[in-house]
């Protein structure tokens, strides 16, 4: 393995880096570095989060800067502000020892005029969340003319996002000379289709096999039914008593109402989502990065492209949708050559979520039964003999007590005390587990198939169920192929329908989209998205229930298409002709 000098990182770098604990560079780092110091060619790099990324496009970046010239050079995307600012300290710290280098992260949910006054000095590297970049752009406060280099970090979650369209409006801004760099922790249509429009003579750099999970994670799932999910969380929770972990959840809602009834509970935990205010969410991430917090509950918006040392955990609350999702949770832990656990909580309609999330990872979850009390308290004892054994004393500290303590203990004995101190430590999980809650074991045939489930809902069977009580579900003819993804419809129904459209689930497939709104609110967004032109194509929007309407065409004598190529090119729906007698 080469060293940082071998890759041809410059002293001054290199000494920043050692601080900060680099010793020997990481895979990624070994293949990236070196090429970028060399070359203006392109590059799409894929690699599992976790593995060195920033320091292996930030090192170079920062060795290929002219610290004399004040103008932005260098531009870094990033998908969320938690990552804009991990980057920014990164980028920081590794120019610690370097002379004239300013470096500015830019993103929303955060004050605009700090963010102006610093752009106005001048600032060489803008590390920025797509949204606040093009807010900035369009201000006059940001200019990218004199960019030689932009850099998608987490690319594939950038567009899981919806930020198709930003990207494209910021690329339209660089200069024709420009050196792309796409880093991403999986290879997907989105990514691929972005790579071959704006990427030229790429250089691809995989470290790792594509689209699979980090080799260090063990994969666990426990299954439960959907009541018993939080009394199954609170069992394994108690199994690891050393556990530092992410509890990822599906929703905001789902988030908070799990933290708060940890805390209720007595559990170190915090929440993280989006509908707290940026502050909260510096403020919780600062004292979970410091250890001060142990279970932090998110979304998965909330989450991506965090960098926290040593969590030893991942617990799927609910499994996601998407098994890109599941490869970026379950990339957060066993990162940096250490072990690491992903756990499920699936219920018995989600296992075969777990079937095709194995055949995408390549690796073999393994079954676990969930932690029975005798077994969870004898952990959790161990774990307060072993503090009490550890525990390190101060001999001159205490010496000036010790005979008011000894006369205090003269007439307990021994193992008397040993009980009570225990006890005392120990004391909560006993009380819980003598009369803990039952849970239910699921049952299964001796196939491993679990009795009386249904077999997996086709496409068609997910889209034909009922909606969340008090919502509609809606149909448009509009997917992930026209660029519409969440981003794309909450601004497409707050501008048509008017106001800030309440919006249930959504589910987005290739071609087409389900979203569910307030019954009320049916009729009106029907009628005020239908019709309507979104790229070119005329928008269709009814109850999912209700068959495709055809529309008059307002021809002259109410005539319509003859063609079923008029009815395409135009928007409507073609029905055959129906045979029969003529009158």
């Amino acid at each position: 393995m080469k060293t940082f000098e071998e890759l041809g990182v410059s002293p001054a770098i290199r000494k920043a880096i050692e601080e900060l604990g680099f010793q020997t560079p990481m895979p990624v780092q070994e293949a990236v570095i070196p090429f970028l110091l060399e070359g203006q060619r392109d590059v799409i790099a894929l690699a599992q989060t976790g593995t060195g990324k920033t320091a292996a496009f930030g090192i170079p970046l920062l060795q290929r800067l002219d610290t004399t010239d004040r103008n932005t050079q260098m531009l870094i995307l990033s998908p969320t502000r938690e990552l804009c600012l991990q980057i920014t300290d990164d980028m920081r710290d590794f120019s610690k020892y370097m002379d004239g280098v300013h470096i500015e992260a830019v993103y929303g949910g955060a004050a605009i005029e700090p963010q102006i006054r610093a752009l106005k000095k001048g600032v060489q590297i803008i590390v920025a969340t797509p949204g606040r970049l093009i807010d900035l752009k369009n201000r006059g406060f940001v200019h990218l003319e004199n960019v030689g280099i932009i850099v998608l970090d987490e690319a594939d979650e950038m567009l899981n996002m919806g930020f198709s369209d930003s990207i494209n409006e910021i690329f339209e801004s660089l200069p024709e000379e420009h050196q792309t760099l796409m880093f991403s922790a999986t290879m997907s249509r989105e990514v691929e289709r972005v790579a071959k429009k704006y990427l030229h003579d790429a250089e691809t750099i995989v470290v790792g096999s594509r689209n699979e999970g980090a080799e260090n994670v063990n994969h666990i799932y426990y299954m439960v039914h959907a009541k018993d999910k939080y009394l199954a969380l609170k069992r394994i929770v108690d199994y690891y008593p050393k556990i530092f972990a992410i509890i990822f959840c599906r929703t905001k809602i789902e988030t908070q109402e799990v933290a708060d009834k940890l805390i209720r509970d007595g559990y170190n935990a915090e929440s993280l989502h989006g509908d707290l205010s940026q502050q909260q969410r510096d403020l919780t991430m600062q004292k979970f990065r410091q250890h001060l917090t142990q279970l932090l509950v998110a979304t998965d918006v909330a989450a991506r492209g965090l960098d926290v040392d040593d969590l030893t955990h991942v617990i799927n609350y609910g499994l996601p949708d998407d098994i890109e999702n599941y490869t970026h949770r379950s990339g957060r832990t066993g990162r940096a050559g250490k072990k690491g656990t992903s756990i499920s909580i699936v219920h018995s309609k989600e296992k075969h979520k777990i079937r095709n999330i194995e055949k995408e990872i390549g690796k073999k979850f393994v079954e676990n039964e969930i932690p029975k009390a005798e077994e969870i308290c004898k952990k959790q004892l161990y774990k307060v003999m072993d503090e009490i054994v550890k525990t390190d004393v101060n001999d001159d500290e205490i010496a000036p007590f010790m005979q008011d303590i000894s006369r205090y203990f003269e007439y307990i004995d021994k193992d008397e005390l040993i009980k009570k101190i225990c006890s005392r430590e120990f004391g909560r999980f006993l009380t819980y587990y003598a009369d803990a809650p039952e849970i239910e074991v699921v049952e299964k045939d001796k196939k491993g198939n679990v009795k009386g489930e249904k077999k997996p809902q086709t496409d068609r069977q997910k889209r034909m169920n009922k909606a969340q009580a008090g919502y509609h579900r809606m149909f448009i003819n509009l997917g992930k192929r026209d660029g519409f993804y969440p981003g794309e419809l909450m601004q497409t129904l707050n501008r048509y329908v008017g106001g800030r459209q309440e919006v249930g689930h959504i589910d987005l497939l290739d071609t087409i989209s389900y979203f569910e709104v307030p019954e009320k609110d049916a009729r009106k967004v029907a009628s005020q998205l239908t019709g309507i032109r979104y790229r070119g194509r005329i928008v269709r929007c009814n109850s999912e229930d209700e068959k495709a309407p055809v529309k008059s065409t307002k021809r002259p004598n109410n005539q319509p298409p003859k063609r079923p190529t008029d009815f395409a090119d135009e928007g409507w729906a073609w029905r055959k002709p129906r045979k029969g007698k003529k009158k």
